[in-house]
């Protein structure tokens, strides 16, 4: 008979050799064959349960060990000098691990009671068992202000920018942080009120000049009035949560689910894991897990995070900073599915057939650990064959089937025919001084369209679902474009010698159409703008009108609740649903699911105009230096005032004011899109060629002049406008004749 080893016996050879820790391993190690390998089984599942040992993969972790990110409680300064922490969340029975801070010069400075995120290794000495990197600071909740330091006899003050804020603090001698007379600051409240009422603060960074770089994002933030302060009792309630446990979830901590974001990403909400289906009816489809972080578990209805997250509505992303929707305490630990770390989930299992159709779906609320981060250019070049230490161990079981799972989605978007637009996004890259480097097109990897295919489908899972159940819940609503904006796509279609056809029902294959007529020549940015201004905003409401531009008839946001309410909204219905807990949709969200909807739409807009806003003053900022320089570009508007240069280096918008454009009178065709001398009959439209020269570049504005220097070619004449007479007499554009034949309205009608 085969002997069993106790449980203080696998402890100890687990313990002694940390890299033979498979279950095959500790079978062979102690002769056990057979039938008593079940005996093992149970064995280490108790020691699971126990909390003695940690299951990853196929392998067991010693519970006494550390997970690679943690948070960190700073303990202090020992004799010699060095910065020292202990772990939070601990559940091992022995010694706490005493924890070695390995600061970088730009990190903040840290003091006893401080939390951290940190990144751990071990390195285990007499006086430490690991070492840590800062990743970001948690925990503390000071009052910041954004304004103009005014230097004084005994320190100073700070004016705040913000629009009708007169209040002003005062900045104690030894705490200005070496700022100037008229710099912009951020600083931060230092106490309670001092002498003449007014409050305390410390200067805890120089801007500079208030139209440098470094300050655009802030005085964005404050322009549009985009919350970046969470109240104390936000903080607080966020400091105060736990990691969930399993309970009644479903175990999912077996499956190599993996995270692939952005290589800078500071969280990580969704988790990817594709295997084959095993069902002899489905040849060669496959079961793609879409696992998303269960902020619902955290953010609960009515709590202060959930005032504060559904009043911020969104997350605002700027080159130099994010605005989270949630404090970092969730957003960046307790709910980001951080590498080799237990976490909450919701996670939908996907069956897709060959074609990449959706033959079913079922979601499940579990505890998932990834088992990488990965970032979007690895994952790719891992693909392509090239790949690194750490993707090299997870191509047959991780990666590769991914893309084996994308390549049948692909065939299926094709027969689908969603929007299918071509705008390289613009990336402003900064130094460390917060000034722009350079300005660069982002390149479109299979990693990106990857990911994006599989939020498509697990968004549409989500609504089908809900729909199915009855379950209220807000649909992302994209209608189709309104019968005068795509009048204004054909005219301009028209004018670069392309057709797209009316008198039938648009559909996006149409207009795919059009693009790809279009693709590969010159006027192919032209016409992605004009289709993309075709477009309606999308918009979060409580009934269904399908998504346009994705050609889908239900679609719902739940992969990203980090960072956008209306997913954490989908979150509580699945959660109500399925009868998951009390956490759930509650029926204050139901009754105002239509205010909710149009909050988080507005607070959508509000961010998009202030990262536009942003990049605007950026790109100023980053011409302001060539001033007289000459720039190519295309003409992308026209109006009355002027025309609108896309110019082709970074994809900055310079105005050329009517009155520069030459010794003539220029007039406006509305219709056409087009401005006429009365002199020489020259005319401006959209899609042609220019040379500009920047005349002026006003970082605080965001705003670019330039001047008409060449029109496909040509040289204009200098000047400003001298002519008065009366425009020359045309016959009525074609556009015009169109208009008045087809002029109806057209009535939606809503079921």
């Amino acid at each position: 008979m085969t002997r069993i080893p106790s449980k203080s016996e696998i402890l100890a050879w687990i313990s002694e050799h940390p890299t033979k820790t498979a279950k095959r391993d500790i079978a062979k190690a102690f002769g056990i064959k057979g039938a008593a390998r079940i005996d093992l089984k149970r064995l280490l599942k108790e020691l699971e349960e126990e909390g003695k040992l940690t299951k990853r993969r196929s392998s067991y972790r010693d519970a006494e060990e550390l997970p690679p990110v943690a948070v960190l409680e700073v303990v202090g300064v020992d004799t010699d000098g060095d910065l020292f922490a202990r772990p939070l969340e601990w559940k091992g029975q022995g010694a706490e691990p005493r924890i070695l801070m390995m600061l970088r010069s730009s990190d903040p400075a840290l003091g006893p009671g401080d939390r951290i995120l940190g990144r751990l290794t071990v390195d285990a000495t007499e006086d430490h068992s690991h070492t840590a990197r800062m990743i970001r600071r948690i925990g503390t909740n000071p009052q910041r202000i954004l304004g103009v330091f005014r230097a004084g006899s005994e320190g100073g003050r700070v004016l705040p920018i913000e629009k009708g804020s007169d209040k002003q603090w005062t900045v104690a001698t030894g705490a200005t942080g070496g700022a100037k007379d008229g710099e912009l600051v951020e600083a931060e409240q230092a106490g309670p009120k001092g002498r003449m009422g007014l409050p305390k603060a410390r200067i805890v960074a120089r801007l500079g000049d208030p139209t440098e770089p470094r300050a655009v994002s802030l005085i964005a933030i404050h322009q549009h009035g985009i919350p970046d302060h969470f109240p104390d009792e936000v903080v607080a309630e966020a400091d105060s949560a736990k990691p969930a446990g399993l309970g009644k979830r479903r175990d999912l901590r077996d499956l190599p689910l993996v995270t692939i974001d952005p290589w800078d990403a500071r969280d990580h909400d969704d988790a990817c894991f594709v295997e084959a289906d095993s069902d002899p009816k489905n040849k060669d489809g496959f079961i793609i897990w879409v696992a998303i972080a269960d902020v619902a578990h955290y953010v609960t209805p009515g709590s202060e995070l959930d005032r504060e997250a559904r009043k911020r509505g969104n997350s605002t992303y700027f080159p130099d900073r994010v605005v989270p929707m949630l404090p970092d305490r969730l957003s960046g630990d307790l709910c980001s599915l951080h590498e080799g770390v237990e976490r909450a989930c919701l996670a939908v299992a996907m069956r897709i057939d060959a074609a990449g159709n959706k033959i079913d779906h079922q979601f499940h609320r579990g505890l998932m650990k990834s088992v990488a981060s990965l970032n979007y250019e690895e994952v790719q070049e891992a693909v392509d064959g090239a790949p690194n230490a750490k993707c090299a161990p997870l191509m047959d079981e991780a990666i590769s089937p991914l893309y084996a799972a994308y390549a049948a989605l692909t065939r299926a978007r094709a027969q689908r025919q969603p929007l299918e637009l071509d705008l390289p996004e613009r990336q402003i890259v900064l130094d460390d001084a917060g000034k722009v480097t350079s300005v660069q097109h982002k390149e479109r990897l299979d990693a990106h369209r990857l990911i994006e295919e599989f939020m498509v489908l697990a968004n549409v899972a989500a609504a089908e679902t809900l729909i199915a159940k009855k379950s209220p819940l807000l649909f992302r609503v994209h209608e189709e474009p309104s019968p005068e904006k795509l009048e204004a796509l054909r005219e301009v279609a028209h004018a670069s010698d392309l057709t797209l056809a009316k008198g039938q029902v648009l559909k996006t294959a149409h207009l795919n159409q059009l693009l790809k007529g279009a693709a590969d020549t010159e006027n192919s940015e032209l016409i992605n703008m004009a289709t993309l201004r075709s477009m309606t905003q999308a918009y979060y409401f409580p009934e269904n009108f399908g998504h346009f531009g994705l050609a889908l008839r239900a679609y719902a946001h739940f992969t990203s609740p980090i960072r956008r309410y209306a997913d954490l909204i989908v979150h509580r219905a699945l959660i109500a649903a399925h009868g998951w807990g009390d956490d759930r949709l509650s029926p204050w969200d139901v009754e105002h699911l239509t205010d909710t909807g149009k909050q988080i739409s507005d607070t959508e807009r509000r961010s998009m105009a202030a990262e536009r806003d942003t990049t605007d003053r950026y790109l100023a900022a980053f011409l302001s230096d060539r001033i007289g320089a000459e720039l190519t570009g295309r003409i992308s508007g026209i109006a009355k005032f002027g025309v609108f240069v896309r110019l082709d280096e970074t994809g900055a918008d310079g105005m050329i004011p009517i009155r520069t454009l030459g010794a003539e009178y220029f007039h406006f065709d509305a219709d056409s899109q087009t401005l006429m001398g009365f002199d020489s009959g020259t005319v401006i439209g959209l899609g042609q060629r220019v040379t500009v020269k920047l005349a002026e570049a006003a970082p605080v504005t965001g705003g670019l002049i330039v001047e008409l220097v060449k029109l496909e070619d040509r040289l204009m004449p200098r000047g400003p406008s001298r002519g008065r007479g009366k425009p020359p007499r045309r016959k009525a554009g074609s556009s015009r004749k169109k208009a008045a034949k087809t002029a109806r309205k057209v009535k939606r009608t809503r079921k």
